[in-house]
């Protein structure tokens, strides 16, 4: 964290963020309206897209934000809101990143339903509003899938680009590596062999379709 950003308002921004990621289902008004209140505390940064964002919910009929969250996350690869899938695709690896991140909830006392996986980036958020400096870290160690998430939303104009604008501005700037790391899984995308996930999460949670948070 920062000196001049308070632990606190970080913790706010990610509960925030949690929840507009989440599927748009039957509480998403009340969200909303949460959220908009909540923004009005934040610094410019993070405050600003978030409130472009409120802004499309709130022009938008339920049903077809729905629809729309299906068409972007459900349907396009680039556009995957687990984490780990940026770094390792369908290998072994996720596998192991999937239960890694299962324990580190399970120390800190989260357990997860039998739909959720640890991955999905609403989960890690929600996760880091409740444990700042463990969720932090996690963040930062899948910086790159976050900013590649981000850049995916934006190039299809996605209203939850601006959800994923806020995320990284909770995070340091990108420099060196992080940024060279971020422009090679861009342009070579996720590791493609297709085993080793089954024991982590049955197949119906596996990208493409993309199973997402609802």
């Amino acid at each position: 964290m920062t000196r001049r950003t308070p632990v606190t308002l970080y913790v706010s921004a990610w509960q925030v963020q949690s929840l507009l990621l989440a599927y748009p289902g039957e509480h998403l008004r009340g969200h909303a309206r949460l959220a908009r209140e909540a923004a009005a505390a934040l610094p410019g940064p993070i405050a600003t897209p978030l409130h472009r964002f409120l802004d499309h919910v709130e022009a938008t009929g339920v049903d077809d934000l729905a629809a729309e969250y299906v068409a972007v996350f459900d349907h396009r690869r680039r556009c995957c809101p687990f984490l780990t899938y940026y770094a390792h695709g369908d290998t072994r690896k996720r596998g192991i990143a999937l239960l890694s991140m299962k324990q580190t909830y399970a120390a800190a006392g989260l357990r997860l339903s039998d739909d959720e996986l640890p991955d999905h980036l609403a989960v890690v958020l929600e996760f880091a509003a409740t444990e700042p400096e463990v969720g932090r870290k996690l963040l930062l160690e899948h910086r790159a899938g976050v900013e590649l998430l981000r850049l995916a939303l934006r190039d299809v104009s996605a209203p939850w680009a601006d959800v994923l604008e806020s995320v990284s501005a909770t995070l340091p700037p990108l420099v060196g590596d992080e940024r060279e790391a971020v422009a090679r899984l861009a342009a070579e995308g996720p590791p493609e062999e297709q085993v080793g996930l089954a024991p982590f999460a049955p197949p119906s949670y596996m990208p493409d379709p993309v199973g997402n948070r609802r």
